[in-house]
């Protein structure tokens, strides 16, 4: 039983062995944006999330000329069970990548950019520096546009969370992904509670330099959570300061990754939309095919009144 009386409908944890239930659905490529953007993405060499993290939503991303670039190369240094991305010993950092991907924004006119990255642990600030630089080139040719940053925790290194923020990103993301209990076995090396610290801090920081930093968070479901564990990271996120939620289904990328427990409904979803925004979430997107960037323009962070969170 849920807030407002609503018992969450349960759906046979087996059914993801059978198929996909009816409301996963996926539009395949037809727009010739989508194939501008594909061809565009490969002729500068980058990497996005979209395709590394094999995203159900890229067709419909890339067709209205949307994409999440992922810097820092594809290859990530933990091994997470709910990610597609590869797990191995990193390439060196390329000097001109911030600047392909400023030049990639630019010939897409984007107006909201997202920029997220590996985890490089690897790396003694984690690529922060990477960020901030990409940031910087962004910045130089796109000034109007809101600049999203989706970071891996930097294993809670202040000093990477400020190299970072000093960037003025409008948008500082990392994601908690999962509900506390399940961390463990779903996030490799992460913790659920430093997640916690690296967003609160990145607010603070962001306060004490004088930048209006809206800080947002997402979480994956149908890993086995509780109705009640979900609520009570709404409610840790908020504590934390978090402003702008992002709720969607977790899919198996392959039989090697964790399986999926439930297929959560629509309405369901709808519902957990609606009880984040009453926790006082400025901004909820919540749906079975939600992503971290997922429509991340939809939310205009210079649109709102400031908030301390």
């Amino acid at each position: 039983m849920g807030e407002s009386g609503f018992v969450t409908p349960k759906i046979d944890p087996a059914l993801h062995q059978a198929r996909k239930p009816d409301w996963i659905k996926v539009r395949l490529p037809s727009h010739p944006v989508f194939f501008s953007t594909k061809t565009l993405i490969s002729d500068l060499k980058l990497h996005t999330v979209c395709e590394s993290a094999q995203c159900p939503n890229r067709w419909e991303c890339w067709s209205s000329g949307t994409a999440t670039f992922m810097i820092a190369g594809d290859r990530c240094t933990r091994a997470c069970g709910f990610c597609a991305v590869d797990t191995a010993k990193p390439f060196p950092l390329e000097e001109d990548e911030p600047q392909r991907v400023a030049d990639a924004a630019v010939r897409m006119k984007l107006r909201h950019v997202v920029v997220t990255s590996v985890a490089r642990d690897d790396l003694p600030d984690g690529a922060a520096g990477h960020f901030a630089r990409t940031i910087g080139a962004i910045r130089a040719v796109l000034p109007d546009a809101v600049i999203e940053t989706l970071t891996p925790d930097f294993r809670g290194r202040e000093e990477s969370l400020r190299t970072v923020l000093e960037a003025r990103p409008e948008v500082f993301n990392h994601n908690v992904e999962t509900v506390e209990r399940l961390t463990p076995q779903v996030r490799s090396r992460a913790k659920y509670r430093l997640s916690l610290q690296v967003l609160c801090r990145a607010k603070e920081l962001a306060a004490e330099l004088g930048i209006a930093a809206v800080t947002k968070s997402g979480i994956m479901l149908g890993l086995g959570e509780t109705e009640m564990e979900i609520f009570q990271t709404m409610d840790d996120l908020r504590e934390a300061g978090v402003e702008v939620l992002t709720m969607g289904q977790y899919l198996r990328p392959s039989p090697q990754h964790l399986p999926v427990v439930e297929y959560v409904p629509p309405e369901t979803f709808a519902l957990y939309g609606d009880i984040a925004r009453k926790k006082g979430f400025r901004h909820v997107s919540s749906g079975p095919l939600v992503r971290s960037s997922y429509h991340a323009g939809d939310f205009n962070p210079r649109a709102l009144p400031q908030s301390s969170g």
